[in-house]
């Protein structure tokens, strides 16, 4: 089964205005994936949407949205209407704030709290249950290594994509029966304007060494079958491999307590 075949006829990257999301949304359009692109900034969406048409010849759909309002995931779907979405990218909610807990108000952690998990629940729950329905698609959740570990000046942000990462496993156990495919991309130090913003905000150095943008969606698109999780780096391998065992091994214990009916009736 192709890209198309499988991930298609439609899909959306949620944060594709720049970096990793503008460079899956790239990736997904060459492979004949047109896409609804949704970020908070109209100018480079439309942009990006200019850019895939003369790149790959497909349309796509700029739609502007906060991800981190209360009425994100309402208007996800009001700009998606009648398209079938065979691929959920959540590429959304870096923190532009690199700071302590108690030196923001508690309403900008709110904010990226609703991005990275409300708007993610809430979508992942939509497009994945249709996906269900239809036994083939995908969710590719990219994630940081801050998932692994608090920080200072991570506080909100490491828990948010704490969070992401076991939603990402966990509905990789219960939809991999039904042929949809979950991903959670980790990863590490990643050139991306983003990270430029706060670095010369916080008259820090660009560290010598990142990953760039355009590898990283390649790899993590690669892997889109190979879940739950690649996280980016010399351990990503074992990693993998490690997340699949404890998946496993955390799914069988917990079926012997909650029972699992409907994935034994699909499998048997």
């Amino acid at each position: 089964m192709t890209f198309a075949a499988r991930y298609g006829p439609w899909a959306i990257v949620a944060g594709a205005s720049e970096g990793v999301g503008r460079e899956l949304a790239r990736q997904v359009a060459a492979k004949g994936v047109p896409c609804v692109l949704v970020a908070r900034r109209v100018q480079p969406l439309a942009e990006l949407a200019e850019q895939i048409r003369a790149e790959s010849g497909v349309e796509c759909l700029p739609a502007s949205i906060d991800l981190a309002a209360p009425d994100a995931f309402d208007r996800i779907v009001a700009a998606v209407g009648h398209r079938e979405v065979g691929l959920y990218v959540g590429n959304a909610g870096a923190d532009p704030n690199g700071s302590h807990f108690l030196d923001r108000e508690s309403d900008t952690w709110a904010d990226l709290v609703r991005c990275n998990v409300l708007t993610t629940i809430r979508a992942c729950h939509h497009f994945g249950g249709l996906m269900r329905e239809r036994r083939r698609g995908g969710l590719l959740l990219v994630g940081s290594g801050a998932a692994y570990s608090g920080a200072q000046r991570l506080a909100v942000y490491s828990g948010t994509k704490a969070f992401q990462l076991r939603f990402g496993e966990s509905l990789w156990a219960e939809l991999r029966p039904f042929g949809v495919d979950v991903l959670s991309l980790v990863l590490v130090t990643t050139d991306t304007p983003a990270l430029r913003r706060l670095l010369a905000e916080k008259g820090r150095p660009i560290p010598s060494r990142m990953a760039s943008s355009s590898r990283v969606a390649e790899i993590g698109l690669a892997r889109l079958r190979q879940g739950p999780v690649y996280s980016w780096g010399p351990l990503a391998g074992l990693r993998a491999y490690a997340s699949r065992a404890r998946v496993r091994l955390v799914t069988a214990l917990s079926r012997k307590v909650l029972g699992d009916v409907r994935t034994e009736r699909s499998t048997s």
